[in-house]
């Protein structure tokens, strides 16, 4: 082993690919790669059930919301290979009034509570999860506040006016 590098993963996935994979960059080492949610279990599965790249710790789950892209949604997993101490990052973008893509605790257990916690603060819907509900906000609550749906600022502020601060 050894020789578990970005390039070597680019090439193997390459090799053994009936997935549609592509890479979105490496920045500061760290090797992204971008999938549709059509193929994401089945990439998540090749990365951990692979004799040369094993991938099989799943650091985190989240998302990020783009308002102004079509695919409004990214859910971003993170992988480490324990062994090699090689960690990837796994994104998929989505949309939709709903957005939803399938669950990844037929892989990882643990991914039942990153999976809710996402739910929670970006209203992903992950389909086939065991126990999809909050986890961290009041069961009540009606939106989802990591979303970027609502102003930055309250416009009716006075203490924001720009005459306060000389401009």
């Amino acid at each position: 082993m050894g020789n578990l590098d970005n390039q070597y993963i680019i090439r193997r996935l390459q090799e053994d690919l009936q997935f549609d994979v592509h890479v979105i960059g490496e920045s500061f080492g760290l090797l992204s790669l971008g999938t549709s949610k059509e193929r994401i279990i089945d990439l998540l599965k090749f990365l951990k059930e692979d004799d040369t790249l094993g991938f099989s710790y799943l650091t985190d789950i989240t998302a990020v919301h783009y308002p102004g892209l079509a695919l409004p949604f990214c859910i971003v997993y993170h992988l480490h290979n324990l062994v090699e101490n090689v960690r990837i990052r796994v994104k998929v973008f989505i949309g939709g009034e709903v957005p939803s893509i399938p669950t990844a605790t037929v892989l990882w257990h643990g991914a039942n509570w990153m999976e809710r916690e996402t739910y929670d603060f970006f209203g992903i819907d992950f389909q086939g999860h065991p126990d999809l509900r909050r986890i961290l906000n009041m069961d009540d609550l009606e939106v989802f506040p990591m979303r970027k749906e609502y102003p930055l600022e309250d416009p009716n502020r006075v203490d924001k006016k720009d005459f306060y601060f000389g401009r």
